[in-house]
């Protein structure tokens, strides 16, 4: 929401509060894409997060209630390796599964509403743990000594990359306040990047600050056909070794390599 004045005519002092001055920061940049390879994404994976191993396959997880899973992909192929279902509630019902990251050669995936998050094996997709957190789960990360989570809010949240103990959280704000809808994340070189909900744009983010310093519009890589099939943009990866940027969609049925350009 844009920060506004009241100006009451007659009034010699308005009995508004004045807003908080918006702290000096440098103009946001805005960005644009070329594809430099397109890979095939199965078009019935609700993407809910995404994660490039340097074992040289993407990793993703996928939402949905009663079809919540978590993946191993080739990417050049887009063919599953493993698959497991997202465990089930105790008593019964199902979970709806959100972003995932990989740390130390555990997966961790988020889920939706339910405030439960899960630990596997990377390597074999064994459950050994599981967590909670008293938010909505959307989307996971890690920089170089903490997890950041996103809620579908306007904040980010770090967490202990021991036991998912809530360390701090930051506001995400742009030139005109709070940014809200944050969803599947990726640290890229010092930044936050996070898909907006319901739109085709990533914000880039300084996570010591919570500053938007970019916005990249993704619009347009899937076709007028493929669109019709297909939900929202959802999903960015990194390749840090080759500086890969990777992103796809919920029920896409490609997966884009992109560079970025101002």
């Amino acid at each position: 929401a844009a920060l506004g004045l009241a100006v009451m005519s007659g009034c010699s002092k308005s009995t508004e509060p004045e807003p908080e001055p918006i702290p000096d920061r440098e103009p946001i940049k805005y960005y644009t894409y070329s594809v430099v390879n397109e890979f095939p994404h199965d078009p019935e994976a609700f993407t809910q997060g995404l994660v490039y191993d340097a074992d040289g396959y993407m990793y993703e997880g996928t939402g949905l209630y009663g079809e919540s899973t978590l993946r191993r992909v080739v990417l050049q192929s887009g063919t599953v390796l493993l698959r497991r279902d997202i465990p089930a509630k105790p008593g019964g019902g199902t979970y709806f599964g959100e972003g995932i990251d990989i740390l130390n050669g555990k997966i961790f995936q988020l889920t939706w509403l339910t405030s439960v998050g899960f630990i596997y094996n990377k390597a074999t997709f064994d459950s050994i743990g599981q967590f909670s957190y008293a938010t909505e789960g959307w989307g996971l990360t890690h920089d170089t000594s903490r997890f950041i989570m996103s809620t579908g809010s306007a904040y980010l949240y770090f967490r202990d990359t021991s036991n998912l103990a809530l360390l701090d959280s930051v506001l995400v704000t742009d030139s005109t306040g709070p940014v809200n809808l944050l969803n599947e994340l990726e640290y890229i070189d010092g930044e936050v990047w996070a898909n907006i909900w319901l739109s085709d744009t990533v914000a880039r983010i300084d996570p010591s600050t919570g500053y938007v310093v970019g916005y990249v519009n993704l619009a347009g890589l899937l076709d007028s056909v493929e669109e019709q099939s297909a939900n929202v943009l959802n999903g960015i990866a990194y390749d840090p070794v080759e500086q890969r940027i990777f992103v796809t969609g919920k029920d896409w049925p490609k997966l884009f390599e992109i560079q970025v350009t101002e």
